[in-house]
């Protein structure tokens, strides 16, 4: 909406890009609850290697076909920190701690952890890019935190809510 929340009211959605950060989400729901079962059967780091080696698999082809080999020399050293630090760290640590959990709780618990995503990307942006910190992004950092707490919160407090209602 680049601000302009009225354009929703009208039927404008957005960019191409929102439509496809809508699809993601759905995509990640089928894809966490089909992952389940084989988390029954294998340890997080080997699902972690069916799934980014089926992932490199997928791209190569793409990537092959293309002109894609005659750009890796063009790329500077501080892109291949940046690969490295999204191959290991966002991706690689991140599915096993996903996988973890994702064995232990279920799919919706899970999931609602992903919330946290945009609530760390602007504290590590603050320190490596020193973006500023608006009111907003505090208050929706609160707002995210409060949600995952809920979602998450031990079942004894859940069921004395309950129980008061």
């Amino acid at each position: 909406t680049k601000g302009d929340l009225g354009v929703l009211t009208v039927g404008k959605f957005g960019t191409p890009g929102d439509f496809l950060v809508l699809i993601s989400a759905l995509n990640w729901a089928v894809f966490s609850t089909l992952s389940r079962p084989g988390l029954q059967k294998h340890p997080a780091t080997r699902m972690m290697f069916f799934v980014m080696s089926f992932g490199w698999l997928f791209s190569s082809i793409l990537f092959f076909s293309t002109s894609g080999l005659g750009q890796i020399p063009l790329i500077p050293w501080d892109g291949w920190i940046a690969i490295l630090f999204l191959g290991v760290f966002c991706s690689g640590i991140a599915y096993i701690f996903w996988y973890d959990a994702l064995k232990i709780l279920p799919v919706a618990q899970t999931g609602a952890f992903l919330y946290l995503e945009p609530f760390i990307t602007v504290l590590v942006a603050s320190m490596v890019i020193r973006e500023a910190i608006l009111l907003a992004s505090i208050i929706g950092g609160i707002i995210i935190l409060i949600g995952v707490w809920l979602v998450n919160r031990p079942k004894q407090s859940m069921q004395a809510a309950e129980e008061t209602v």
